[in-house]
Order: C-alpha cells, then structure tokens, then sequence
C-alpha cells in the first residue's frame, strides 16, 4: 500500500553514500531495512530507473521514493495490558514495561505497543500509518512514561511541545561507579563504523543531560537524569562518555560487571513527566511505578530509599 512519493536532488556531500544509507540519513524515522526492502521492491528510483541498494550516488541525481506499507508491519490490533496512567479523548500516557517494543519493525511485527494502542483505542486518528499515534519512543529494554496521541491534532501539538522541550522528562538510573554532578553537555551523533550506535563527537548534535547522584555505594549510584534535549540514546551514551555507564547496558556499559550483578537489561527507567496538554493546557505531572529488578538493586544502593523521596 502507497503510504507517499517523494522526489528530491542529491547533493554534493552525498554522493559518496550508498542508496540505502542515504534514504537512512534524510529519512531518520525509518530504519534501513526498511529502505533495502523499498530498493529490492523496485519503489526506489534514480533518474527513473531501478537500482541496487549499494549503489553510489552523484551530484543532481533525481531521486524517486515511493514509501510503502511493508507486508509484515500490517498492525494487527493486540489485546495487551497496558499500565495507563493517563487517558482522555486527545492522548494516552502509560507505564512501558521492559522488554516491550514501542512500533513494529524488522524482527518485532508483534506484541509492540502500537499493537496494543490500536486495540485499546479501536482507532487512532494518524497521518503515519506505520506508527500510529507515536510522538517518541523509548528503547526496548527502558520503562517507564510514554505518551501517545489518539489524534491528528494533540499529536502535533505533542510534537511541538518536545521539538521547544516543553515536557519535563526525568529519569532513574543505576549506573557504575558514582558520576559527577551537573550538566553533561557532548554532542552525539551515529557511530562512524557502528551504525547502531551513538556517540559522543564534536560534529554531533547539541545534547545536554543534568545528571544528580541520588546514592551511592562505592560501586553503583543510583541517579536522577534530566534530558534537556532527547536524542537517541543520550543518557545511555552520555553515562558512557563520562566514565559511569548504566548498569546492564550490553551496547555501552562494562560487559564483566553487568555479568557480575546479573542484569539482563540497562537500568534506566522514564520516571517523572511534567507538561501542559496540548490541548486543554492542563498541567499533567505523572510518575512510573519502578519495575522490580531496578527497584531489588536500588535496595542495594540504598537500603532506605523507600523513606526518602525522589
């Protein structure tokens, strides 16, 4: 199914990427998976002929996109829990357990919360039929508050609200060693060689994290992390940067002490998140209850947490 064509020019500075890495680069929301099955499929198209996904772009080549439903991302509805902490007409905010991913993608068509979203929901109001009410993400294997819109209209005012940093986002985190307080202010950007991953270099974007060290007991801290922007993968690369990655983090943290603890994922969990609805202009302040295994190892960190607040 035709979800929209597109054409445009390549540049100078492109022309030395591949087809496919290139759609990646002006097309960040899909993955290049996506774009290899739109080359292979023939919706692809340079100067009007089809083309490989390793072929090499020169200066002024007219590009044709024809974006498609793919046959396996067909968003079947879900009957799965959802942990709401809020919902009206216009949005939903739940609690994202660990483990569930936020839209299908390659190697996960099912059990994502969109599936669940649209089956909760019946419909949502979407110009984007492959993630439906989606207006951030996070990782797979982070909890906590993620908000969705229900409507073509709150999600553009949601988006607008986290493009000016409008939404208030803290977070928890277990992380190794006990970090230094205040603003970690590093640029990231993808990985020169590891295309999966994020990195600190000066040519990256703006990225800003308040880091507070909540306790600590020699070995781990628990922390309390403000995203004053939201890139991808920011604090897990940001912790990484300054010498504290998270704990249980197979892509940036310490590999012998996550098997020394036991962790089977990166501790960091979307706490607390404070905005205006973009469409009654209420003040929404919401907090994640805290999963079990990040809870066990706070106890660890700091046996009387549960006395203290946040």
């Amino acid at each position: 199914m035709l979800i929209d064509k597109i054409y445009f020019t390549s540049s100078i500075a492109e022309s030395h990427l591949r087809l496919d890495s290139l759609l990646r680069q002006r097309f960040p929301k899909y993955s290049r998976s996506y774009f290899q099955f739109l080359i292979k499929q023939g919706y692809v198209l340079i100067n009007g002929k089809s083309v490989k996904k390793r072929e090499k772009l020169q200066p002024g080549d007219i590009i044709e996109v024809s974006f498609q439903v793919t046959p396996e991302i067909d968003l079947t509805p879900e009957p799965i829990d959802l942990e709401i902490l809020y919902e009206d007409e216009h949005l939903i905010v739940i609690n994202k357990p660990v483990g569930m991913v936020v839209y299908p993608a390659p190697g996960h068509y099912r059990g994502t919360f969109v599936n669940a979203l649209l089956f909760h929901c019946k419909q949502i109001d979407s110009d984007d039929p492959l993630r439906p009410g989606i207006v951030h993400r996070l990782d797979k294997d982070t909890s906590g508050l993620l908000i969705a819109a229900k409507t073509r209209i709150a999600h553009t005012g949601l988006t607008d609200l986290f493009a000016k940093r409008k939404i208030e986002k803290i977070y928890l985190a277990i992380c190794i060693g006990t970090p230094t307080e205040g603003l970690i202010d590093a640029p990231i950007a993808r990985h020169p060689s590891r295309r999966k991953e994020m990195t600190v270099c000066m040519q990256g974007r703006a990225s800003k994290t308040i880091c507070r060290v909540l306790a600590q007991n020699g070995s781990l801290s628990l922390v309390k992390l403000k995203l004053l922007t939201g890139r991808t993968h920011q604090l897990r690369v940001h912790l990484k940067h300054i010498g504290t990655p998270i704990l249980g983090d197979e892509t940036y943290g310490n590999a012998a002490i996550n098997k020394k603890f036991s962790t089977k994922r990166q501790l960091l969990h979307a706490y607390f998140i404070n905005f205006f609805h973009p469409i009654t202009q209420q003040i929404l302040s919401l907090t994640a209850s805290i999963p079990e295994d990040l809870r066990k190892v706070i106890e660890l960190v700091d046996p009387q947490r549960e006395k203290k607040s946040i």
